[in-house]
């Protein structure tokens, strides 16, 4: 059996406005693609909300409103601060990074 599997949210809050909607927002991500698309998914995020970042699947991540981070939280997801979020995917880009499929359901 392999290592736990995890979903992270950042404490990152930058206020802006994502599809009219004005918020705090946070990041999602987690140690495997599916799982990230299954939490995202539990939260109502549609998979357009999937960011693919062009450099590194190990920087693909939802957008996440304070609303939803506080809920993600109760669902499991581990908090972080934007600096471990930063090590983190540093790790796993120095690691391969996750892989990054499968795309969004």
């Amino acid at each position: 059996m392999g290592a736990p599997l995890t979903v992270y949210v950042d404490d990152w809050r930058q206020r802006a406005t994502i599809r009219q909607r004005e918020d705090r927002w946070s990041h999602l991500v987690a140690d495997d693609p599916e799982e990230l698309h299954d939490m995202a998914a539990r939260l109502g995020i549609p998979p357009r909300g999937f960011q693919r970042h062009r450099r590194s699947p190990a920087l693909n991540h939802y957008d996440l409103p304070e609303s939803l981070r506080q809920q993600a939280i109760a669902l499991g997801a581990v908090a972080i601060t934007w600096r471990e979020l930063g090590q983190l995917t540093r790790e796993w880009r120095r690691a391969g990074a996750p892989p990054d499929r499968p795309d969004p359901p």
